[in-house]
Parts: C-alpha cells; structure tokens; sequence
C-alpha cells in the first residue's frame, strides 16, 4: 500500500516581510501545473529581507502568529487545495521575544502548527530559541516533522522527531555561507541513522546559495538543484519507505529502531539528565504520549 505525497520546493530568494501579495502570486506559479495535495515548501524567512539578500530587522518585520499574514496564508493553502510551509517568519511573542518561527497549513485553510527554531545560529542570530519539538498530522498522508536550518546541526533534534513519529523532516533554510556543503552532508546523515525522508531547501540567491534537496531513508539524494538559481524542485515520495526500511533495514542490513530490547540494560546519559530506556527506544513499541 502506497502512500503518495507530492513536494513542491520552491528554491527562491528572499521577499520583504510585507509582500504578501508576490508571495501568493509566486506560490500561484509554482503549484499551477501540478495536482492538488501537494506539500510546497518555501525557505527560512522568506518573507524576512528589508533589500534583496538583506535580512530584515526582526524587531521590525514581525508580527503576532495570528496577524495578517497568517490569514493570507490559511486562505492560499485553502484556494490552492495545498499543505503549505510558507518558510519561516519572524513571530512577535510575549515582551519583546521574536521568534523564528514555520507555520504549516492544510488544505482546508488552517493553520495545523508552528514550530520555534530551537537552535538560531548563535551569535549572529538574535531571536528567541523555542522550547518545542513539534510534528504534524498530514490527514491521510502521514506524519511530518519541523526543523529550521541550524537545527538540523543538533542530530537530537530530528532524532526526537522521529521518536514522535515524523516519517519526513521538512528543513527550511536560508544559508548564504560556504557552510552548505556540510549541511548537505548533515541532512543525508540525519535520514540515515533516523531512517527518515529529509527535505531540506535552501534560499536561492542573492538570499542563499541553494543546493535544496530531497533525500530517502536510505541516504539516497533523490532530488536536488545543482546551483543557486530561482528554481522550483518536485518529487512524488511514498511515506510507506520509512515503514519498508525500518522492516528490512538500511541496504537491507542495518534495522537501528530494533538496536535496544526489552531486557537490555539501560544506558546512562548523563549529557542529557536523561537515558536511552530499551523499554520506549522503538516507537512502534512505546505507549506513551511523545513529550512535547
């Protein structure tokens, strides 16, 4: 049994914070000859320049979550029958925090979750890290999971999400630093040892230096553009490769959700306060809620 989902992934470069009406026309664009249900996904503060490839002051480019431009964004996914990743935005939350936050969006035209960047790129990065991991149901598809450029840095941040479920991570980025190289090696790693897809689009320039890519549970880059070009990169992934790899193993060998059983002993993790526990190790086989 296959379970489809159309990537739409849209390699642009960077817009002002308040032009929402480029926006829904780009989007517009790049959906117009595909079916509906697509997953489009835009980079890291796409809608955050105050000049091309300039990034705007967060203090002045935000807004609450619930603004205007969340309700431009609830309405295109709607009209457009798309999940939409609009990128990120600059959120205004409580005193004077500005996040950077990713909102998703669903068909019907509303706004399913945001997801706080945890780990901004410090110390050039000035918002207010988020203290949630966050996954979100695609009705009838499956299960993604949300990260924001630096993080995919933190390997313990995609290995919670999947341990939540995620059988796709979705990394919106905008990466204009020769850096790029290794995080295409750091996506590639995180869906091997997570068994995971991993889509992870990068600015086009002058906002960033691209190299956006799609890439199985296996390792495998399935899909990427080759320069920084405004470029528009698709995909049809079928979600049931997490669940076949997992049951097989990578290369048909290596089957890491099965490492620890019950009856192993617990390993220590002091770095963490925490411990590996063979009893929720594998998440087909815990009970409990995922912490969130």
């Amino acid at each position: 049994m296959a379970r489809p989902l159309p990537l739409i992934l849209a390699q642009a470069p960077g817009r002002p914070a308040d032009d929402l009406a480029g926006f829904a026309t780009d989007v517009e664009r790049r959906v117009k000859f595909h079916a509906p249900g697509a997953l489009v996904v835009y980079p890291e503060l796409h809608l955050g320049e105050s000049a091309p490839g300039i990034p705007a002051d967060p203090k002045q480019a935000a807004e609450p979550l619930d603004g205007k431009r969340d309700a431009v964004f609830a309405e295109l996914a709607g009209d457009l029958g798309i999940w939409l990743v609009p990128g990120s935005v600059y959120e205004r939350g409580t005193g004077d925090h500005v996040h950077n936050t990713t909102p998703v969006y669903s068909p019907q035209g509303e706004r399913l979750a945001a997801y706080r960047k945890i780990c901004p790129w410090r110390p050039y990065e000035t918002t207010t890290p988020g203290n949630q991991f966050e996954v979100v149901d695609l009705a009838g598809v499956g299960r993604i999971g949300l990260s924001i450029c630096y993080d995919t840095w933190f390997p313990e941040i995609t290995r919670q999400l999947a341990w939540m479920g995620a059988e796709l991570i979705v990394n919106v980025v905008r990466t204009p630093t020769s850096d790029r190289a290794q995080e295409v090696v750091l996506n590639r790693a995180n869906a091997i040892t997570n068994q995971v897809f991993v889509v992870s689009v990068n600015s086009a320039a002058p906002s960033g230096t691209g190299r956006s890519l799609v890439i199985d549970p296996q390792g495998t880059v399935r899909a990427e553009t080759v320069d920084a070009s405004d470029s528009t990169l698709t995909d049809v992934i079928d979600l049931d490769e997490v669940s076949n790899v997992r049951r097989h193993g990578t290369a048909g060998l290596n089957r890491i959700w099965d490492q620890f059983r019950p009856g192993d002993p617990a390993l220590e993790l002091p770095l963490y306060g925490g411990r590996i526990d063979p009893a929720t190790w594998n998440p087909a086989r815990t009970s409990q809620e995922p912490p969130r």
